[in-house]
């Protein structure tokens, strides 16, 4: 990697701080900065690149505070696929403005809790805000980082996530903090990005492409092989969306490649993808 775990999550810090900057004093378009996860201000763009609130479909986004839709950063809606119940324990790892804690704890009811947890002040201040305006009494968030989860073992039922686990310099560790908190049986069900065949290596150097989810992407055989050898059993890939060299531009742009032929070496190697798996009932899988 061109750039040290720390360097990195400085990086994301500043970045995921001035968008949420932006959403306070209403300057944001799609809710984050150029080179962050998601598309154009304008509709269309937004429709073909799928990142953002677009992901959400209008009855999710109905219970939203307009900023919380704005803040989204993220690659897809974990929340749609974690199949929550009432009176669970629900943990957002890189929350942001808490778009998917409001949802988690609506789901969850008042005998359930949410938690998120993000690293910035900025948008730890702005979930805050969302929540209270949004009047989830159920939500509560964490600050730190996603590599030391500041909960107990076994204290959550389902971790969940939205294009954050990419950003950071230490997969292993981060999977491995999940299945520590999670209960026996169990759920982790994250959206993120995942790539297909080789990147090239101007790519994966580029800082503002890591900010951005790509150039830190997992292919899906590591993130099987990660999620295995951190003890998860159940472990599945869905594809939900695969990208074409058009959706990529911005990125590649944004980090001041060739966009031409940058953008052959990464048409069809880029998808969003729900990834599923179970924390064994024993509570010990393969990598005990």
């Amino acid at each position: 990697m061109a750039a040290s775990a720390d360097a990195l999550r400085d990086e994301v810090r500043r970045r995921y701080a001035e968008s949420a900057e932006a959403v306070a004093d209403g300057s944001a378009g799609c809710g984050c900065g150029e080179g962050a996860c998601c598309g154009d201000s304008d509709a269309s763009a937004i429709g073909s690149a799928k990142f953002g609130e677009v992901l959400y479909d209008s009855e999710q986004r109905s219970e939203l505070p307009q900023a919380a839709a704005l803040a989204s950063l993220g690659c897809g809606n974990p929340v749609a696929v974690a199949d929550l119940h009432a009176g669970e324990t629900v943990l957002d790892l890189g929350s942001g403005g808490g778009i998917d804690v409001i949802l988690s704890a609506r789901r969850v009811g008042p005998t359930g809790t949410a938690f998120g947890l993000d690293m910035t002040d900025e948008m730890l201040a702005l979930a805050l805000e969302n929540v209270a305006e949004a009047g989830v009494m159920n939500a509560h968030f964490l600050k730190g980082v996603i590599e030391e989860i500041p909960l107990p073992a076994n204290s959550v039922d389902v971790v969940i996530s939205n294009c954050v686990i990419n950003l950071s310099g230490d997969k292993d560790r981060v999977l491995q903090e999940a299945f520590r908190v999670l209960k026996p049986g169990g759920r982790f069900a994250v959206s993120d990005v995942v790539v297909r065949g080789e990147i090239p290596d101007a790519i994966r150097k580029s800082m503002e492409l890591w900010v951005g989810c790509i150039a830190g992407a997992l292919s899906e055989d590591d993130y099987r092989n990660k999620l295995a050898a951190a003890g998860f059993s159940a472990i599945d890939v869905e594809v939900t969306r695969v990208y074409k060299a058009e959706d990529a531009c911005s990125f590649l742009d944004a980090a001041g490649l060739d966009i031409e032929e940058a953008a052959k070496e990464v048409d069809d190697k880029i998808v969003s993808a729900f990834v599923r798996a179970v924390k064994p009932a024993s509570g010990c899988g393969c990598g005990c």
